[in-house]
């Protein structure tokens, strides 16, 4: 068990380092000769599935262009600009406020030259911006090179073309000034006033970035933390086991399952004579229950895939189905019609059944009772497995349904070995409509959850914050409303009465619908903050809270972080990252979130996008390979790659001022509870490295 558990630990820390690192867009490039004279300079690359590549020339304000450039390009100059071939999609962004053109599967660029001397020498390269529903790369290059001599045909018809006036590098690729399009004065100054004052001109290190101590890769130590971190992914199975369990409890207590244990239970006592093998048939039952709905979570799981799962989360296209799903179950739980399988279905299997011997007879038999109560299992098992595929874990389908499936076979095999306990069981009465409908009112209102994804992803502001705290507050009175008796649903008896269980059920709905009005004016009603819009959705809005980044310079915020003795929270962001303005206005404008960023923290905000030219560029090597950084984005992009190993933004990492990380580091999350663990994390650990150096 300990080699098992071993070789699952260190399967997820290989899982997790290549989730930090992404890889979506593979490249190919050549010089392909069109005649003695010209030639075109070809950028292929095929995208993987869920990301995409932004098309050229988007314009001002919106999303990386792909772009040519050009560090050397002796003996031939570009011939018009850079083109992109392919299927190029069209789509209007809200967030950018414009339309985008990007690429899927494939793109090829395509760069025209004309050879003006016998022998060329071309370095060169394009620079694009991937993204996908959950993140966006900094930007990433194809590059190219290329040197030969041409042959003596094209030798004379070049010598005999009179050389353009300009053929330099400079020429063919303007460089980037002070008030290019790309450029950082496009985006306002994210610099605030700072206690500690660093020089001017700590743009570029003083020091080579592979030399500075700053920058040395602490890849081990972060990993070291995070897999500290899967005690916490322990518990979150366990609360999606818990969750499976509880489920299965509530399913137990419909109208379609509860009736059929005392049935099923006397049919196995009556088929034996001796009670012994019966209890072991009856146990064996129970047992076949469990392993049928765990196939059912293993189903899921090798139906969407590992990536798939991931991609749940955040799928518009996936998050509307399930929302409506939700609210047809919940439809079917308030009795507008009953979910039923083909009565066929159950008839064939159970006809089976009875024909067989032995255990797999009784396999049947429990398939049987799973077709049988699926109009009131269904909605359940659907929930769950709804809830636990959007967290993006392999596991959790499968753990949720062991769950449920343990808690509803634990009757079957109690009441079979001590079946006196039948006859003190409840019997089945208009107490289990009310739990229907109590579970209808429940996923009527997490389905508004997964509606909102979608409503934020593709920006159509249908359910803001107000809207859908509203909508909450409606539905959660009327569970209250009818917990109380004031209202009836088609299967609900005309004598029904509330009892003792269903006030004090009354009482807490209620209770918590008055704890949500407040929100309608902004009050964070952090109990809830996990499932409702951002805060940036709310057209009406008393509070008041925003967190700027002091430095937007990695030497600068560490001198400054240790001249105030503070630990340092770096955020890897970018101009053109949605999911990085999301963390912004869901996370950080939390009051306590806000006030730790600002007092207790030096934030210190790299934009991996920003086409600020270096002073002067950096030559690097990585991965074995020579690579040039020209832009402070370039710079901020190779630190995140090379100290912390990631590359996908946002990214967040906690380090002290010698810049050993102090926490696990996080990226897209809008948990504020988990955010708030997390600071605080860090600064605990911080101070207690303070506290061993005084020493």
């Amino acid at each position: 068990m300990k080699k098992l558990l071993s070789t699952l630990l260190l399967l997820l820390s290989v899982l997790t380092i290549k989730a930090q690192l992404q890889d979506p867009v593979h490249v190919r490039t050549e010089l392909n000769k069109l005649s003695d004279t010209e030639a075109e300079l070809i950028f292929s690359a095929t995208i993987d599935p869920g990301w995409h590549v932004y098309s050229t020339d988007l314009g001002k304000g919106g999303p990386i262009s792909a772009t040519f450039h050009a560090d050397k390009m002796e003996g031939a100059q570009t011939v018009g600009s850079l083109k992109a071939r392919g299927k190029e999609q069209k789509q209007f962004d809200k967030m950018f406020d414009m339309e985008v053109r990007y690429f899927e599967q494939s793109v090829t660029f395509v760069q025209k030259i004309r050879f003006v001397k016998p022998q060329y020498d071309i370095a060169c390269y394009v620079e694009y911006g991937a993204c996908n529903d959950r993140m966006c790369l900094p930007p990433m290059t194809m590059d190219l090179k290329a040197k030969g001599t041409l042959a003596p045909a094209a030798t004379s018809t070049a010598a005999s073309t009179p050389a353009p006036a300009a053929t330099s590098t400079a020429a063919s690729t303007p460089a980037p000034s002070a008030t290019s399009t790309e450029d950082s004065s496009a985006v306002p100054n994210p610099l605030a006033p700072a206690t500690f004052n660093p020089p001017a001109d700590a743009t570029a290190p003083a020091v080579h970035p592979q030399a500075s101590p700053l920058w040395q890769p602490v890849v081990s130590e972060l990993q070291a933390l995070n897999n500290e971190g899967q005690a916490e992914s322990a518990v979150s199975w366990w609360m999606i086991f818990l969750e499976g369990l509880v489920g299965g409890f509530l399913a137990l207590f419909t109208p379609c399952v509860w009736p059929i244990i005392p049935m099923t239970v006397s049919f196995f006592l009556k088929r034996n004579k001796e009670r012994r093998k019966a209890i072991r048939e009856a146990m064996t039952y129970g047992l076949s229950i469990v392993v049928i709905y765990v196939l059912l979570g293993l189903a899921v799981t090798l139906l969407f895939g590992a990536s798939a799962l991931n991609a749940l989360s955040t799928n518009a296209v996936f998050n509307i189905f399930f929302a409506l799903l939700l609210v047809v179950f919940a439809a079917s739980f308030f009795g507008a019609f009953e979910l039923t399988l083909p009565a066929s279905w159950s008839s064939k299997i159970d006809q089976k059944s009875e024909s067989t011997t032995g255990l797999l007879s009784i396999f049947l038999m429990a398939f049987t009772l799973a077709l049988v109560s699926f109009s009131c299992t269904g909605p359940i098992i659907g929930f769950l497995l709804v809830a636990v595929s959007t967290q993006g874990s392999i596991l959790a389908p499968t753990i949720g349904m062991l769950g449920f499936a343990i808690a509803l076979a634990i009757p079957f095999t109690l009441f079979a070995l001590f079946p006196s306990l039948l006859k003190s069981a409840p019997k089945s009465g208009g107490w289990m409509n009310t739990i229907k409908v109590v579970l209808g009112f429940i996923e009527l209102a997490f389905a508004l959850k997964f509606l909102s994804v979608a409503d934020l992803a593709y920006g159509w502001h249908l359910l803001d914050r107000e809207v859908f705290l509203a909508l909450w507050i409606v539905i959660f009175g009327l569970l209250g409303t009818y917990l109380l008796g004031w209202i009836r649903f088609p299967h609900d008896d005309e004598s029904h009465r509330t009892n003792v269980p269903q006030f004090f059920l009354a009482l807490a709905s209620l209770a918590f619908t008055v704890y949500m009005v407040p929100g309608l004016w902004g009050a964070p009603c952090k109990a809830i903050s996990a499932f409702t819009p951002p805060m940036n959705t709310q057209d009406f809005n008393l509070y008041q809270g925003s967190v700027e980044a002091r430095f937007t310079d990695y030497e600068q915020g560490m001198a400054a972080a240790q001249a105030e003795g503070k630990p340092v929270i770096i955020d890897f962001t970018g101009f053109g990252c949605v999911n990085c303005r999301k963390m912004e206005a869901a996370v950080w404008s939390d009051p306590q979130v806000a006030a730790m960023l600002n007092q207790k923290y030096v934030l210190i905000s790299l934009y991996v996008d920003d086409k600020t030219p270096l002073s002067e560029p950096i030559e690097i090597e990585e991965n074995g390979q020579q690579r040039t950084l020209r832009t402070i984005g370039d710079k901020w992009s190779y630190l995140q790659r090379t100290k912390f190993g990631a590359n996908a933004q946002p990214f967040y990492v906690l380090i002290d001022h010698h810049g050993k990380p102090l926490a696990p580091s996080r990226s897209y999350d809008e948990d504020i509870p988990a955010y708030l663990d997390f600071l605080q994390q860090g600064l605990a650990r911080y101070r207690q490295e303070v506290e061993v150096t005084e020493e």
